[in-house]
Formats: C-alpha cells, sequence, structure tokens
C-alpha cells in the first residue's frame, strides 16, 4: 500500500489535521482534511491535454454535500439521493473558485477540476474552510502547474473583539463574519463578508488579526509542499508570437484606433467600435497570414487591456472619462410596478434593476436544509440576469452559479436591516431583475431592493446602497483605485471590490482579484473611497424615499398574532386537523401555528382576519367559576341538560340547578336546540357544572 502522511496544526481552539496518500489515489493530488468531526475530501485533477478551441483558462471547482455526512437520508421521496448543488454548495464552490483562480497562469488551456466532498460534518466546524484548506494543499502537492499556495480563515466579531474560527453559535450571536484567504506572500486575495454595520476602521482590525493568523496556514501548507516537492508538469500556454504582436501593435497604434474605440461613454457604441475595430484587424491581419487571425484577436484584447491601465495609473483617464471617484448619474424610483406589494427602480449609469416585493403568509418562508442548520429564511432575495441585460441572445431557466452568488450577496447586505420576525411576521420575498447591465449589477440590486422594501411599506431599520469598487495596478506598487466601476475597468480592472452598507456602516463586503492579491492599506483606501460613494448613493434615494411608508400596500395581505398557551394548541387544531381546517374554510384565512403557542393569521383582508382571531379567541378562552354564559342545549337526560357553549365546550345543567322550585321533569324547562343563559358553578377534572337558576336575572 502506498504511503500514507499525515500532519496537524492548531487553528484557535482546534486542531486540524491533514492525512495524504489514503484517499483519491488516482488524482493529481488529493487531501483528507479534518477538523474536529467534520471531514473533507479535496482532489485535483487536469486534463493531459489542451481543451480544443478553449481561449480561457477552464478552471472548474465543485462542491459536494453528502447526505450520509450529517447522518441523513434526504432527497425527495422517491429519489433519495443527493440531486441538484444546494445554494450553499454553490456559494461554497464559488469561495474556492475566487481564491484559487487569480494563482494560475491564465494561459493554461488544460482543464484543471477540484472537487471538494463533505465526508463528514459537525455542528460545531463549517465545512468550508476545511474545503478551502485541503483544495490549497491538494494542489500544491499535485503536478498541476500554480503559483499557491492560499490560505483560508474564518473570523467572527463579538463585542469588541474577533474572534478566530467561530462556532455556528458564536458566528450566529456574532456582529460580524468574515472569509479571508491569503497568497504565499500573505497578500489578500479573496473577502467575503457579512455583518450588522462594521466600523470601516473595525474590518481593517479584522483583516490584520486574519493575516497574522493565516501566517502559520500558509506555513503549514508550504511544509506540507515541500515534503513532497513534486515537480510541475509542463504544459503548453496560449503564447503570442512576437511578429503578431508587432503587427497588431503597429495596426492599432495607427491614427490612435484603439484609444477611440475604447474611450466612448456609451457602452453599446463602444463595443460597436471594438468589433468594428476588430473586423479591420482581421481583414488587414488575412492579407498577411490566414493562421495568424486567432493569435491576432488574443493580442487585440491583451493591448486593450495594457492601454486601460497605462491610461488610468498615468493619466487618471477612465474609459467614460470620468474623474476616479467619481459616480455615473444615479435615478431611484419606487411604485413602478402597479400591483405588487412595492417597487423600486435604480439606475446607476448604464446598470438598471427592478426589484419586486411580495409579502406572504409565515408559511410561504423558505425551508433550508443545510449541512449543519436546518432552519426557515423569513427573507428571501433573488437575482435574476437575463441575456438581453447585456444585449445578447442566451439560455433562460434556472439560474446559474453566477446569479444565485449575486443574490445572496445582496440578500447578505439586506438582511442585517430586515426586522424580526416578531415584529414584523411576513414572508419578504424580494426579486431583483437586471434589465441592463454595464457593471455592479449585484450592488444596484441592494438599491433596488431597498426602496421596493421601503415603497412597501417594510419597517426595515435603514435603507442600505451598495457600490463596486475596482483597481488598477501596475503589479508592484502604483495602483489606482475606482469608484463604480464599470465595463473596460471591470473587465480589465485588477480588483473587484464590492461594499454594501448603511450610513452608519458595512453589512456586506466582496473582493476578488485577479493579481496575486492585495494589502490592507490598499483595502483601507478602497473602504474609504466607497464609503463617500455609499452616502452619495443614500442622498440620492432619500430624494426619492427617506423611510419605510407607514402603510402596507392595500394589495398585501394582512397577518394578525395571537399568543396562545401550549396547551391549547391541539384544541385549535382539533382531531384530525377539524377544527383548523373548519376555521380556514369559513373565513379563508391561513393560520399558521408555532410549537410556543403563537399564531399567525393570514388573510386579504382584515375582515376575514378578524373573523378568524374571534373564533380562536372563544376556542381558548378560560372560562371561571361565577361566569355568566350563553349555551345551547343539545341533550336532554333524567337528571339534567347538557349544554354548549363558546366553541366545542359543554357542561352540564343538573336538574336542581334549572329552576329556583322542585322540577320534576327536565323538559318542563329546557329542550334541544334552546338557547340558556347558564352560570358556571363548578370546574372539576375537565368537567363543567352549569347552573340556569343562578344566572336568572343576571
Amino acid at each position: 500500500m502506498p504511503e500514507t502522511r499525515n500532519y496537524s496544526l492548531n487553528i484557535g481552539n482546534q486542531v486540524l489535521k491533514i492525512e495524504i496518500g489514503k484517499l483519491a489515489r488516482q488524482a493529481n493530488g488529493a487531501v483528507t482534511a479534518r477538523l474536529g468531526d467534520t471531514v473533507v475530501l479535496a482532489a485535483a485533477t487536469m486534463s493531459k491535454n489542451q481543451k480544443v478551441g478553449a481561449d480561457y483558462m477552464p478552471l472548474v471547482v465543485d462542491y459536494e454535500e453528502k447526505f450520509y455526512a450529517r447522518g441523513k437520508i434526504l432527497g425527495s421521496r422517491f429519489i433519495r439521493r443527493e440531486g441538484r448543488p444546494s445554494e450553499e454548495a454553490i456559494l461554497n464552490a464559488r469561495l474556492i473558485d475566487r481564491a484559487i483562480r487569480p494563482l494560475f497562469d491564465q494561459s493554461i488551456r488544460n482543464e484543471i477540476q477540484i472537487v471538494s466532498t463533505v465526508l463528514s460534518v459537525d455542528e460545531k466546524n463549517d465545512p468550508d474552510i476545511v474545503a478551502m484548506i485541503a483544495a490549497s494543499i491538494a494542489l500544491s502537492i499535485s503536478d498541476i502547474p500554480w503559483d499557491g499556495p492560499i490560505a483560508a480563515i474564518r473570523i467572527g466579531r463579538t463585542d469588541s473583539k474577533w474572534v478566530l474560527n467561530p462556532s455556528f453559535e458564536e458566528r450566529t450571536a456574532g456582529i460580524a463574519d468574515l472569509v479571508i484567504s491569503v497568497s504565499p506572500d500573505l497578500k489578500i486575495n479573496m473577502i467575503e463578508a457579512g455583518g450588522s454595520e462594521i466600523k470601516e476602521e473595525d474590518l481593517i482590525s479584522g483583516f490584520e488579526f486574519a493575516r497574522e493568523s493565516l501566517k502559520d496556514i500558509v506555513e503549514f501548507v508550504k511544509k506540507i509542499s515541500d515534503d513532497f516537492d513534486t515537480p510541475k508538469a509542463s504544459v503548453s500556454l496560449a503564447a503570442t508570437d512576437k511578429e503578431i504582436e508587432e503587427e497588431v501593435r503597429k495596426f492599432l497604434n495607427k491614427n490612435n484606433v484603439l484609444e477611440n474605440a475604447v474611450y466612448e461613454k456609451k457602452k453599446a457604441k463602444r463595443l460597436m467600435n471594438l468589433d468594428a475595430l476588430k473586423e479591420e484587424l482581421i481583414a488587414h491581419i488575412t492579407t498577411i497570414d490566414v493562421s495568424m487571425i486567432k493569435a491576432a484577436e488574443a493580442v487585440f484584447e491583451a493591448l486593450v487591456d495594457e492601454m486601460v491601465h497605462k491610461n488610468i495609473l498615468e493619466r487618471d483617464l477612465r474609459p467614460d472619462g470620468r474623474s476616479l471617484d467619481e459616480l455615473r448619474p444615479l435615478s431611484a424610483e419606487i411604485g413602478f410596478l402597479p400591483r405588487t406589494h412595492g417597487s423600486g427602480l435604480f439606475e446607476r449609469g448604464e446598470t438598471q434593476v427592478l426589484s419586486a416585493l411580495t409579502l406572504g403568509a409565515p408559511s410561504d418562508e423558505q425551508i433550508v436544509e443545510g449541512m449543519v442548520i436546518q432552519t426557515k429564511k423569513h427573507f428571501m432575495h433573488q437575482y435574476n440576469f437575463p441575456p438581453y441585460s447585456v444585449g445578447e441572445t442566451g439560455r433562460m431557466g434556472s439560474p446559474g452559479r453566477r446569479e444565485i452568488g449575486h443574490g445572496a450577496l445582496a440578500e447578505k447586505a439586506l438582511e442585517p436591516m430586515i426586522p424580526k420576525k416578531e415584529e414584523f411576521p411576513y414572508a419578504i420575498r424580494v426579486v431583483s431583475e437586471v434589465l441592463s447591465s454595464n457593471g455592479s449589477s449585484s450592488m444596484a440590486s441592494t438599491c433596488a431592493s431597498t426602496l421596493a422594501l421601503m415603497d412597501g411599506g417594510v419597517p426595515i431599520k435603514k435603507p442600505v446602497a451598495g457600490i463596486a469598487m475596482g483597481m488598477i495596478s501596475d503589479g508592484k506598487n502604483v495602483y489606482k483605485i475606482l469608484t463604480d466601476i464599470q465595463g473596460p475597468e471591470d473587465h480589465y480592472g485588477d480588483m473587484d471590490f464590492k461594499v454594501a452598507g448603511t450610513r452608519d456602516g458595512v453589512t456586506a463586503l466582496q473582493m476578488d482579484v485577479k493579481i496575486n492579491g492585495v494589502d490592507v492599506a490598499t483595502l483601507e483606501k478602497a473602504l474609504a473611497q466607497a464609503k463617500k460613494a455609499r452616502l452619495q448613493i443614500l442622498d440620492h434615494m432619500a430624494k426619492t424615499i427617506a423611510e419605510p411608508k407607514k402603510e402596507l400596500s392595500p394589495l398585501a395581505p394582512r397577518i394578525i398574532t395571537i399568543q396562545i398557551h401550549v396547551d391549547k394548541i391541539r384544541e385549535v387544531i382539533g382531531p384530525g386537523g377539524k377544527v383548523i381546517n373548519d376555521i380556514i374554510a369559513k373565513t379563508g384565512a391561513a393560520i399558521d401555528i408555532e410549537d410556543s403557542g403563537l399564531i399567525f393569521i393570514t388573510a386579504e383582508n382584515e375582515k376575514s382576519g378578524l373573523e378568524a382571531k374571534a373564533i380562536i379567541e372563544e376556542i381558548v378562552k378560560e372560562y371561571k367559576v361565577g361566569d355568566i354564559i350563553t349555551g345551547k342545549v343539545t341533550q336532554i337526560m333524567d337528571f339534567g341538560a347538557i349544554v354548549e357553549f363558546g366553541r366545542g365546550k359543554d357542561g352540564m345543567i343538573h336538574i336542581s340547578e334549572l329552576a329556583p322550585r322542585r322540577v320534576e321533569k327536565v323538559t318542563d324547562i329546557v329542550n334541544v336546540g334552546d338557547e340558556v343563559k347558564v352560570k358556571i358553578k363548578r370546574i372539576e377534572n375537565g368537567k363543567t357544572s352549569l347552573s340556569l337558576k343562578d344566572a336568572a336575572g343576571k
């Protein structure tokens, strides 16, 4: 059997255990990582040949959740196996991808796949960080060309301090949750953060705290890599012929045609200019050598990239003429859709997003079956990016990874400002439709969603806005931070730094890079510039609507809440659900009962909701001795009569309690169907004794 090697490292108060050589031996590199009882297998593989026709680096990252990892048999009733990846799995795959991708040579055309499989999961340690570290080690010990390792860690903030590797409980109770990865030189190359109005200075201290902790992980992975010392495979790279490069450069520099094509405010005109220029270039290259066309197109892209970098770094010249910290024109509108419960239309330059709000009953909440936590979401944000938003044709249907990621980011930004269920019991769904995109559609979705929520009367704590920042760097020490990136800045830029929050702090942050990474000083400058832009956007939105409307839309359902004793729940439900179903059938209201005895009545109008409430209150009403009540005689016996009162309750009037005189025959006083006023005389062992004579005249 091949040799198995084991390594360990203390992370916070836990021990990370690494095992190599036991599982998945045919992969280029495979690692089993364990933190507590959470176990992840990461396998890295690379195809032997280049992907035919690929003009990009074909990297795929998959994150596989297995039901057996948590000891459950899940899936549909008829197919008891894993199906499509969950949103959590997709987001975790994106985390790994975003951290490792910048360290690959983008000229590689061999297919590379990283598969992280969760084999076991406990209730303390999230597998995402374990998977990121395992993927880094798998690539480092493999023969796949890669300039790693990366190291990743999660930190949380509780009260006034940062906590390393927080548990699920600490993350839930905390005010911030950050995942950060660094490259070999400890530059930050990926951030995913969310929290409740985190101050910029606290974020900076968090970045520093994480970097200090990540030093040990980087050295740990380097040591493992050095132990294996696997030679990297020699792969053919998409190289550029110097002769072709010179020919293309000469053609594009003539009369400044490339700069004239790129430096255009309108996206459509810019793309048209570039397409026309590329066609001219291809026609020119065809006269020289037809086989050079594909290479010439690659050089064309590289020269656009070079020019965008050069002009911003040397002249502060952006493609649309804005200054480095200038926002594009803003527009905000509410009430755009007449039949929704709220709507917001937000535009920033050529990026346009329409968000629609729907309020529903508590039963409309989304059930989330996570690997560790099973919960319900009463706030949902979903993001759609149709191909027409960028002037293209394409597939429509279920959301892709990008749409899920962008939707989750906007949801993370808004969630801290959403009222608690106890304060606002509605299920809240916001859908953001990207109608036109030219940069930062996820942050525009955050703004449009805020408008829709306030238009619909949802009592959010504060408005939220978002902005996408960028960076152009010379790869050394010179860089420029850009506010509100679009078009070429997004495509050719070196950093995408999305920041969302209120006037008082950051609620979500996401950073990706195309270079090795950035230092904390760069992030500090970007955060300060982002705050300035965020406040400008919030000021503009406030001109349209500054706070939530006081009333819900008349089209929204009405929810009434009642708190009953838990012992009364079965009375409201009834045998086989008979009582509650009768109430629903009679009133048309939806009724949700929680284990705590909290009842939510959701109705299309207030009248039916109040009717359902009155019935429930009557069912659970606590009667006491001495109460005078009205009931109906339902049964006559020799020694008395049974009277039904309230909802499903009854008691007996003994013959001696029918009248102040002696009664020979019960039917001399009452008959079945009679409505009578009686007094509760005794309640013993669940049985109620009534008196007709004591209620007389009351």
